[in-house]
């Protein structure tokens, strides 16, 4: 039986999370009724055959989606979640340091030292030679590990 979070262990809880995309054509139930608990320091699989809603889950915790029904609820406010999408989504006319500051020059959050950070994070990742390169000059990997 799932409660708030009585237990501190927990850092989500989510109880009978359910999820329907509308269309003209009608109604998909991609989530029904989904019930999880996750503890600190607990390493989590979503695993299932596609069309299963794994990535419609990992879109509504990380705020892409919005749930129909049902309560997600953090130990903490400041929860910061994200996540690779299958596909790397990579801009083919950016360069591989470009491609990495995308978000920042979006939110009007460039500077110096962010644009040093996510060099030295490229660099971390096995990518500091290739920051010039273009994505189809990397392999599948690569190009996820920029994503």
């Amino acid at each position: 039986m799932m409660n708030s979070l009585t237990n501190l262990d927990n850092v989500l809880v989510i109880n009978n999370l359910t999820k329907i995309y509308h269309s003209k054509d009608g109604e998909t139930l991609a989530i029904q009724d989904l019930n999880l608990e996750v503890r600190e320091g607990e390493f989590v699989a979503i695993v299932g055959p596609s069309g299963c809603g794994k990535s419609t889950l990992l879109s509504i915790l990380c705020g892409l989606e919005k749930k129909s029904s049902g309560t997600i609820t953090f130990s903490k406010k400041d929860v910061k979640l994200g996540y690779m999408l299958q596909d790397d989504t990579l801009f083919p006319w950016l360069n591989i340091l470009d491609n990495s500051l995308l978000g920042l020059k979006v939110q009007k959050k460039i500077s110096k030292e962010r644009q040093e950070r996510v060099k030295k994070l490229l660099d971390t990742y096995g990518l500091g030679e290739f920051i010039k390169k273009y994505p189809n000059n990397l392999s599948g990997g690569m190009r996820q590990r920029v994503g």
